[in-house]
């Protein structure tokens, strides 16, 4: 089967809305429960965290869980969930989007020198390095706007006090 756009909107989530997924649902009858594998692969559309726009992010994703028959639906743990023996049926729907939604990773930023340049050119404006504690600790999250700003014309100029305060920190 086939995610597409109209799936993810169809959902009605703020997180992930446009996307191109092909899913694969094995199911196996055992004795007691039904298990239902899933192979998740395609490519979804998220926000940049930083400028905003669009970008693509690549999904591959299994995972599997379980299925019991009982007096009402419930979710035991995260791998077995009870439906009631009257329906005989479960809509894997909101399954499908959990697993693709928890795949996106926390931070998804676009390759550098990929972002809107005028986004970048505004971030930049407002971005002010602080000194840390320990020179020589670089912070992992922290992210270079100058990567995503590339000399094309675009030129921002940056207020001259700057460059003085920079030599403090130097």
């Amino acid at each position: 089967m086939k995610l597409d756009n109209q799936f993810f909107r169809n959902i009605d989530s703020e997180v992930l809305q446009k996307g191109e997924v092909d899913v694969v649902v094995t199911v196996k009858r055992n004795a007691t429960d039904f298990e239902l594998r899933f192979d998740i692969q395609g490519v979804i559309q998220v926000p940049c965290n930083r400028c905003l726009d669009d970008m693509a992010l690549d999904v591959a994703v299994k995972e599997h869980f379980f299925v019991k028959f009982g007096k009402e639906y419930a979710e035991e743990d995260d791998n077995v969930v009870i439906v009631p023996e009257e329906e005989g049926a479960i809509n894997v729907a909101w399954f499908l989007y959990e697993f693709v939604a928890l795949a996106i990773p926390i931070k998804h930023v676009h390759p550098a020198g990929k972002c809107n340049k005028m986004m970048s050119a505004k971030l930049r404006k407002h971005i002010a390095k602080v000194a840390s504690d320990d020179d020589n600790e670089e912070d992992d999250d922290s992210f270079d706007i100058e990567d995503d700003i590339t000399s094309d014309g675009d030129t921002v100029e940056i207020d001259p006090r700057w460059n003085e305060l920079k030599k403090l920190i130097e």
